[in-house]
């Protein structure tokens, strides 16, 4: 089979799919090739990967030819598995260009084929030898490598797969915690202990931005053209960030598996697993809880056209409209009021709820649209009324 000569498209396609119908073969849900960061100390230990090109559920006879090539250069795929990671050589390389080589013209509209072509002369030039990893997910589980790790996060970060949809457990304990320097590279920190002297010495120690086990979202991924992250630091690789969202500095923050579904304004905290819909405004200094911070493992999602006022604290899932006044808390085990007239009103809002009693736990009230909730200044009541204000970002600013 190594002597193979592939011509034509038709002749990949009826190739591959050969390969695809072959006994024990199975198709990945996700697979991609990264180029790796090695620790300085541990050249075994990946410290990050970077993926320019990621497929989720689609570009199967890419995945074949790739899997061929390996099988080319004597390594054979475990199909079993629910992850499978193996050096990208030289040589397989070589050999998936064999196949792919036949859309050299159309690379622009292959990305994996675009990567192929670049790691193939890059490893003929001699470099970056030994740090490419091509990666299969066959079974979405809890990842078993970093490389599995990082693939999980673009198709995150990228919008390939959906917020809250791939399994992450145990992903803090897969990834190293590293230094990262003012070029996005990370360093191992108890390198960074053995050099300090001489770094410091010979004015040579690195810029440290942050110490964390992820990186930052800008990067990896190339945001919209109408998105505008004003600091790096807010936003965490595995996070989306839909176009036109605006991740303001100072107390925004936006953490991995959490984001945006359209344009949304961010000046407080969207915690990991937090959904946040289209038109939303959160105030400055508002936090929303993750399943990780008070939630019972339930996540929040955030409907569209709402607002949380500054320093709010919400840690229930909002339905659409909604408003959360300034300074106030709506947790799961929150008392809420609402007045016979009010419950009329949202009633109409929300024709399958049954607003049937004065007091209710916030919990009960999980994504109802068109709620107010408000403290009473007198008595500190915490209440809700049908919101009558229409929440509309300024689309000057997004």
């Amino acid at each position: 089979m190594s002597k193979i000569e592939i011509k034509t498209a038709n002749e990949f396609k009826e190739f591959c799919e050969t390969l695809r119908a072959s006994e024990g073969y199975k198709d990945p849900i996700a697979f991609g090739i990264a180029r790796v960061d090695k620790g300085q100390l541990d050249q075994d230990k990946i410290l990050q990967a970077s993926y320019a090109a990621v497929s989720f559920k689609e570009n199967f006879l890419s995945a074949a030819a790739i899997i061929w090539a390996l099988s080319e250069d004597g390594i054979s795929v475990d199909f079993n598995g629910s992850e499978f990671v193996a050096e990208f050589s030289q040589r397989a390389a070589k050999k998936a260009w064999k196949l792919l080589g036949v859309f050299k013209d159309e690379m622009q509209t292959h990305k994996n084929v675009e990567v192929v072509y670049n790691v193939k002369h890059a490893l003929e030039e001699q470099k970056n030898v030994g740090k490419f990893r091509v990666v299969f997910i066959f079974e979405d589980t809890k990842p078993l490598s970093v490389e599995v790790v990082y693939l999980k996060l673009y198709l995150l970060s990228l919008q390939k797969a959906p917020l809250r949809s791939l399994v992450l457990d145990g992903a803090f304990g897969v990834l190293p915690n590293v230094a990262w320097d003012a070029n996005s590279k990370p360093i191992e920190l108890e390198w960074l202990r053995q050099n300090e002297v001489n770094l410091k010495m010979n004015g040579e120690y690195p810029t440290i931005v942050s110490v964390d086990k992820f990186p930052r979202y800008l990067s990896h991924i190339i945001p919209c053209d109408n998105t505008r992250i004003l600091d790096s630091a807010k936003v965490r690789m595995g996070a989306l960030i839909s176009a036109g969202t605006t991740v303001m500095p100072g107390a925004a923050y936006v953490n991995f598996n959490a984001g945006t579904t359209g344009s949304v304004m961010i000046e407080g905290r969207v915690s990991s697993s937090v959904v946040v819909g289209e038109g939303s405004d959160i105030g400055g200094g508002a936090s929303i809880l993750g399943v990780l911070s008070g939630t019972n493992g339930n996540p929040v999602s955030i409907g569209k056209n709402c607002l949380l006022g500054a320093n709010s604290v919400t840690g229930i899932p909002l339905g659409d409209k909604c408003i959360v006044d300034a300074g106030i808390a709506v947790l799961e085990g929150t008392k809420v009021y609402i007045s016979k007239e009010e419950r009329g009103k949202l009633a109409l809002i929300n024709p399958e709820f049954k607003f049937e009693k004065e007091i209710y736990k916030g919990l009960e009230l999980s994504g109802v649209s068109g709620l107010h909730f408000r403290q009473n200044s007198q008595t500190g009541q915490i209440t809700a009324s049908a919101s009558k204000r229409a929440i509309k970002l300024n689309e000057a600013l997004h």
